[in-house]
Order: structure tokens, then C-alpha cells, then sequence
């Protein structure tokens, strides 16, 4: 095994030590709070959310677009984060995958009913669902305009 890499990496390494314990209780508590906030968005989710031809708009006010503004910059934050953590300790894809869907971006919608369409992903969704007593998700239909 050729260990040549690791002197490349050192540099870095090496300032990065000393937050390895900030980064690793960042990983801890992303993770924790990403395994509270799933089930909670896809209990609160519409059972036909996914049904529908895409997200309405809707006009927003200054208060909105503040909200807005926050939003998507947690998800930058989120995202960012989350790269790091694909090199560093910590749960990378998860945190990824919680800032795509935190953010909004054209495209977000398709995207969300392009991985429900996957069997097993609406079979765990659904599964989830079901221990809070709520009704399965309605699996997504194509509904786009030919």
C-alpha cells in the first residue's frame, strides 16, 4: 500500500486536529437531529404530496422572503458542512441530503418524486408513517405535461 498520500494530506491534517471533537459532536448531533426531523416532515407530509403537478406559488411577503433567505442559507451551511464531513467524521451524505431538503431550487420537486418512485424509498417512508398512525403516501404518478 503506497502511504505516499499521507504526506500530502498532512498539512491539513494537522490544522484540522484540534477541531476533530467540534466535528465530531457536529456528525453526532446531525445525525441525532436528522433521525428526529425525517420522521417529523414525513408525518406532517400530505398523504398526496407527491401527487400534484408541481409546488404552487406563492406570492411572499417581507417576512417570507426573509424566511426564505434563511432558509436557503442554512441549507448552503448545511451543504457545505456536508461536504466536509464526506473527508471528515461525520455523517457527509446524510447532511447533504437534509440540505437539498431544506433548500429550494428549480427542479426540487421533480427530484423529490424521482427517489419516492423508488420502491424501497417509499416502502421505508410508508413504514415510518405507519408507526404514527398516519396514512401511507400515495406513490408519485407522472404528472407532467406531455
Amino acid at each position: 500500500m503506497d502511504l505516499n498520500f499521507l504526506r500530502d494530506w498532512q498539512p491539513l491534517l494537522e490544522q484540522l486536529q484540534p477541531l476533530l471533537p467540534i466535528l465530531t459532536a457536529t456528525g453526532v448531533v446531525m445525525a441525532l437531529a436528522s433521525m428526529m426531523a425525517i420522521p417529523w416532515l414525513l408525518v406532517r407530509m400530505p398523504q398526496d404530496y407527491f401527487n400534484t403537478p408541481s409546488r404552487p406559488l406563492h406570492y411572499r411577503g417581507p417576512l417570507g422572503w426573509f424566511l426564505w433567505l434563511v432558509r436557503n442559507a442554512l441549507a448552503l451551511l448545511l451543504l457545505a458542512a456536508g461536504i466536509l464531513m464526506l473527508v471528515l467524521p461525520g455523517q457527509g451524505i446524510l447532511t447533504i441530503l437534509i440540505a437539498l431538503m431544506v433548500s429550494t431550487f428549480p427542479g426540487k420537486y421533480r427530484m423529490e418524486r424521482a427517489i419516492m418512485r423508488r420502491p424501497r424509498v417509499l416502502r421505508a417512508a410508508n413504514w415510518i408513517r405507519r408507526r404514527y398512525h398516519k396514512p401511507e403516501l400515495n406513490p408519485p404518478r407522472d404528472t407532467e405535461r406531455p
